[in-house]
């Protein structure tokens, strides 16, 4: 009997070992990786082993960062998962990687290959590449299978995106399905050979958006903002293959490229100050990287409005749509090519060269011969040079019409276009007219100030101006100083100049959108650290005293569900807040929009709204003060990279005594849809002004729907309205547009509607605080019956007509400023 229980306790440990072994940086085929297991690269810098993404139960083999073990950039059987613990990686005599299950059937395999080696071994390199070699051979051209050969969504350092032109193998980005299944998804960024090769990101067989083509020192379709001195890229075409790839040329640097779900490509950098990735660009960042959004002969300028407009020399193919923004018709030609000697070329800078699909090229041709040869064939629409270093060289022609160009403010590349002698001499005499009434008004306004005899006037005027400024600018400092009492505002100082260089002078590509109170910018500091800044605009409806009060209160708050403040700049009639930067934005941009709600599962949702819940609680009973945020919404929500909710926006907050009830004020501030009876009808606010704000914003969440937009074609009430509906006919989960199969899920969302239900209910008296709505989300205690909640229809809106269940309309328009009544 002993006997037996020493070989139960050997057999027991040795399976505990077995489950959590590490091997060293290979497999041979007597050995063997099992679930629990894992291989590391020789440097320690990748792993390999099974992993369950996101919220699924599934089980698959992959490789991750060992410093960030939920990245995982590479997996075996992403179309074939394991649905149990049971799975082994070997690799067998003839040098095939093999992923059995429990029943020892093959669920996935490498590629067959005609290479044999007598001791075959799976290596995993420090690269992140998963190797099948000889364990005597370490060059790649000896490898008989490698991982780097079947990207999934990321593209590594090394990595090859591009054709073996021997064997016929294409190296693409694929993207997941979602964050939970890793499965091929719908999105792919590969290299088209049609015509000159060119980057495209695919959404199944249609174009989503081009990086462009080479052009000797990076792709076309990328500019100069996104050259990265840290960073060295290629792209290699010969007789044997044709591809794209970038080194690191700074050890301690680690980037990598993911195209996600959305079939966003982005460019992530590790930091090791925050041992975080952060956001570094993103490849399809703005409306001009849509395929072909101005159609044909139509350039794309962001910063223009309307973005598109016609090549010089071309007009709107349909003039009706094209004015009510619909530029996919394009352009078309204002004079007929001669198609003779007499043509000319139009040169225009700075663009992104046009789909190459259907272009011609040639290594070897100077400009000049590029320019005859187009010439000499009626087909030809333009040309440039094939590689822009030293000058140009190379020929790059275009036959047929030139799609999907964009100008950059800097980089870009020339691209002469084709057009009839008359067109450009009509083009030349406007130009010469422009300038020579530009000569006449320069000249004009120069006699006139010469005329002038007011020097001395306008130098007295201006050292006032410079004196009033300097006056302004202490009387704000003193202000913000004293806009508290005796609060002192415990934050740094930035200089305007150092925030207009990191927002790149507040740039509209660093836009990230705008609120009652002004305009936001993302920006990056001299020390890497991005920054949002929020900048007064002078017609906003918020000012000074608002700008105090955010920067006075948000001072004194720490809490890891408050958006964390950096300083401020009051410089030059400028007021600015500077804020952490949220890489996901605001939550009201996930879960009204159609496509970037499908990221956030209940799971995510849940946690959204407990996360606002502590911050709140944080706000009414636990900070150094008593706060009333009194602008609590989806939109005043910032999501971090791992989707954790932020409360922000504090410039119409309140801080309460500490035996306070409730306050009164006549100059109502907030936004319709959120604000309660009490404080939108009467003026006055409480603690339970914010719970009814966060009642509306769980219900919000939950059914993704907005309060004051939404719209049913069966009543008029709002979304509150239609909730209170569902739930005294019994059929909450009307509310929600997918029902979930698991009951424990089930159940914790009916929960957390019944608590929004409760928080939105008409008399403050029976709302709940925030310690007891934190109670009730997280116990499974018997929750009361709500009563019925306060505007359950929409208050400002206009009488219904007659004919009530016809038509369904949507009042879009925001009040923020109401004098009470």
């Amino acid at each position: 009997m002993e006997a037996f229980i020493h070989l139960f306790l050997y057999s027991f440990l040795f399976s505990l070992f077995r489950t959590s072994i590490t091997l060293d940086t290979t497999i041979t085929p007597s050995q063997s990786l099992r679930d629990g297991g894992t291989l590391l690269s020789a440097g320690g810098s990748f792993q390999l082993g099974f992993f369950s993404p996101g919220n699924s139960k599934s089980r698959y083999v992959g490789i991750w960062y060992t410093k960030s073990s939920e990245t995982v950039v590479w997996v075996a059987n992403r179309d074939a998962p394991l649905y149990d613990h049971s799975g082994v990686l070997k690799v067998t005599d003839d040098g095939v990687l093999v992923l059995l299950n429990s029943t020892n059937g093959t669920v996935w395999s490498s590629s067959n290959t005609s290479k044999t080696e007598e001791n075959p071994v799976a290596q995993l390199l420090d690269s992140g590449n998963l190797v099948v070699k000889d364990v005597k051979f370490d060059e790649p051209e000896n490898f008989m299978w490698q991982s780097f050969d079947y990207p999934c969504d990321t593209f590594l350092p090394e990595m090859k995106l591009g054709w073996n032109l021997v064997t016929g193998l294409e190296r693409f980005l694929s993207s997941w399905k979602s964050a939970d299944d890793p499965a091929q998804g719908a999105f792919s960024l590969r290299l088209d050979l049609h015509g000159y090769p060119q980057f495209v990101a695919m959404e199944g067989s249609q174009i989503k958006t081009r990086a462009g083509s080479w052009n000797g020192i990076h792709l076309t379709g990328r500019g100069l903002k996104s050259v990265d001195l840290q960073l060295e890229y290629e792209f290699v075409w010969n007789e044997k293959e044709v591809y794209y790839g970038y080194k690191i040329l700074r050890s301690s640097v680690v980037y990598r490229y993911v195209l996600n779900p959305l079939g966003i490509a982005q460019r992530f950098r590790w930091m090791d100050r925050t041992q975080k990735w952060e956001l570094f660009s993103t490849f399809q960042a703005d409306q001009c990287d849509n395929y072909a959004l101005c159609g044909a002969y139509a350039t794309c300028n962001i910063n223009h409005s309307p973005v598109c407009a016609c090549l010089e020399g071309f007009l709107p193919k349909s003039p009706k749509d094209w004015d009510s923004t619909d530029w996919s018709d394009g352009c078309v030609r204002r004079t007929p090519l001669e198609c003779n000697n007499e043509d000319r070329f139009l040169k225009r800078t700075g663009l992104k060269l046009p789909d190459t699909s259907s272009s011609w090229f040639n290594k070897t041709l100077t400009p000049k011969e590029c320019e005859e040869l187009c010439l000499k064939n009626c087909s030809c629409t333009a040309y440039s040079s094939l590689d822009v270093k030293g000058g140009g060289s190379g020929c790059l022609l275009w036959f047929g019409s030139l799609v999907d160009i964009r100008e950059f403010t800097e980089g870009g590349q020339d691209l002469y276009i084709r057009m009839a002698a008359s067109e450009l001499d009509h083009l030349e005499k406007k130009r010469h007219s422009s300038k020579k009434k530009l000569i006449a008004f320069i000249v004009g306004s120069a006699f006139l100030v010469v005329g002038m005899t007011i020097v001395a006037l306008v130098s007295f005027i201006w050292k006032k101006k410079l004196r009033n400024q300097e006056m302004t600018k202490r009387n704000q400092r003193k202000d913000c100083d004293n806009g508290g009492g005796n609060n002192d505002m415990e934050l740094p100082i930035f200089d305007l100049a150092a925030i207009a260089n990191a927002t790149n002078n507040f740039s509209n590509n660093n836009k990230l959108g705008e609120g009652g109170f002004g305009p936001v910018y993302k920006g990056i500091l001299s020390d890497g650290r991005y920054i949002a800044v929020k900048r007064l605009s002078k017609n906003s409806g918020q000012g000074l005293n608002e700008f105090k009060n955010e920067v006075i209160l948000i001072a004194k708050l720490q809490h890891r569900n408050l958006v964390k403040i950096l300083g401020y700049c009051i410089q030059e009639n400028e007021n600015m807040l500077i804020y952490e930067y949220m890489p996901n934005k605001s939550l009201d941009s996930f879960i009204f929009d159609q496509t970037k709600s499908k990221l956030l599962d209940w799971y995510k949702r849940i946690n959204i709204i407990h996360g606002v819940a502590r911050g709140l609680l944080y706000l009414h009973e636990d900070s150094r003060l008593r706060i009333i945020h009194r602008d609590l919404k989806a939109s005043n929500i910032l999501l971090d990279n791992n989707m954790n909710p932020k409360i922000s926006d504090f410039g119409l907050a309140r801080s309460f005594g500490g035996d306070q009830i409730d306050s009164k004020t006549n100059r109502i501030i907030g936004t319709h849809g959120y604000m309660s009876p009490e404080y939108a009808v009467h003026g006055r606010y409480s603690i339970k002004s914010d719970v009814f704000s966060f009642g509306v914003l769980v219900l919000e969440t939950m059914s993704g729907k907005k309060n004051r937009e939404f719209c049913h074609p069966s009543h008029d009430l709002n979304l509150l309205g239609h909730a209170w509906k569902l739930w005294i006919e019994d059929r909450p989960m009307e509310l929600i547009d997918e029902l979930e199969s698991d009951l424990c899920t089930l159940c914790n969302v009916l929960r957390h509607i019944h608590v929004g239900l409760l928080c939105v209910q008409q008399k403050p008296e029976d709302r709940p605080n925030m310690s007891s709505v934190i109670q009730m989300l997280t116990n499974e205690s018997l929750l009361p019956r709500p009563r019925q909640p306060g505007f359950f229809t929409n208050p400002l809106e206009a009488v219904p007509s007659s004919s009530k269940h016809a038509t369904c309309s949507v009042n879009r328009i925001t009040i923020t400023l109401l004098e009470a009544r």
